[in-house]
């Protein structure tokens, strides 16, 4: 199949790789479908995470509706199973990583290929966090949107003078997303618009995600987390909670935190480049990290897994590192 990342990491001694998972966002109609018809362990996360999520994850992944899919409280679980598969097609080429990272729910997936916890594991969590966060939207309904061209810190100052909107995603320098009460959001869009704000765009979501006003789900979430038993992640997990590799005994407070906090992609990032990485792979539906990572840094090298045809694609890649 090629030259093999572990081959390449022994000899050059230097070249060092992330998987990064997608969150939500990221899901389609036909997420995972190849995988699974080639893969037979693909295969298997669908029907672990059928059981684990008590729904057919395979139907609505492979044949949706969009409308259903993109529900939250059966988006999370279907992403993280579509991803995890992904991950069982990558791993038929011998493919290790040196770091793992995910991007909101996406943490979860990078847990479980970290061995930290089952698949099943993180797909009955998700299924748990999806609606936990589905009913604190309902009971506090808010809004997101994602404003590009600010510099993070006048977001930020922005931020800090209207009353119940918060910073929620760093994405990429330049480009945050800010979650909160409907009104406020609005307002800080018209002051964006006024502090030259290149582009500002809400989102199609009906909560206010990683923000105080869903503090009800991480209330939900915080005995489902402490009641599973957390193995140290290897290879090791970068948060987008802390912008820290963390080990076991600090996950479920994290991913808590998680809930109410912000994305702080940007500054994982950042740490793990100055950890060595120098190659991302993005494991999943969708091409949305590895868009925001070139934007994050140029010089990074970006592979998209989300169906067998860009397995080739990655091992040209790695061949040519």
């Amino acid at each position: 199949m090629g030259l093999r990342l572990h081959d390449l990491v022994e000899r050059q001694g230097k070249l060092k790789i992330a998987f990064c998972f997608p969150g939500q966002g990221s899901q389609d109609v036909g997420m995972g479908r190849g995988f699974a018809e080639k893969f037979p362990e693909a295969r298997a996360v669908f029907d672990e995470a059928s059981e684990a999520a008590g729904f057919d994850v395979a139907r609505l992944c492979f044949e949706g509706p969009i409308e259903e899919l993109t529900k939250t409280e059966v988006q999370q679980p279907a992403l993280v199973a579509a991803s995890l598969a992904c991950l069982r097609g990558v791993e038929s080429l011998g493919v290790k990583p040196d770091f793992v990272i995910g991007h909101s729910v996406g943490e979860y997936s990078a847990l479980a290929a970290a061995g930290s916890v089952s698949a099943r594991e993180a797909v009955a969590l998700v299924r748990e966090r999806g609606e936990a966060t589905a009913e604190a939207a309902r009971e506090h309904p808010g809004a997101m949107a994602a404003v590009l061209g600010l510099a993070d810190e006048v977001v930020e100052e922005l931020c800090s003078a209207i009353d119940n909107v918060w910073p929620a995603n760093y994405n990429c320098p330049g480009q945050i997303v800010v979650s909160g009460e409907e009104s406020a959001v609005d307002r800080l869009l018209e002051e964006a618009a006024a502090q030259g704000a290149r582009k500002m765009v809400k989102l199609r979501i009906s909560g206010a995600f990683h923000s105080p006003l869903v503090a009800r789900a991480a209330d939900r979430m915080r005995p489902a987390l402490e009641n599973v038993t957390w193995k140290d992640p290897f290879p090791p997990f970068m948060s987008t909670v802390t912008a820290r590799l963390e080990k076991a005994q600090r996950l479920p407070s994290i991913l808590v935190e998680q809930l109410t906090g912000p994305v702080r992609f940007t500054q994982a990032i950042r740490g793990l480049v100055q950890e060595g990485v120098g190659m991302f792979v993005e494991i999943g539906p969708g091409q949305v990290l590895s868009g925001i990572l070139r934007r994050c840094d140029r010089s990074l090298k970006t592979a998209s897994v989300g169906d067998p045809e860009s397995l080739r694609k990655l091992e040209e890649l790695l061949a040519a590192a």
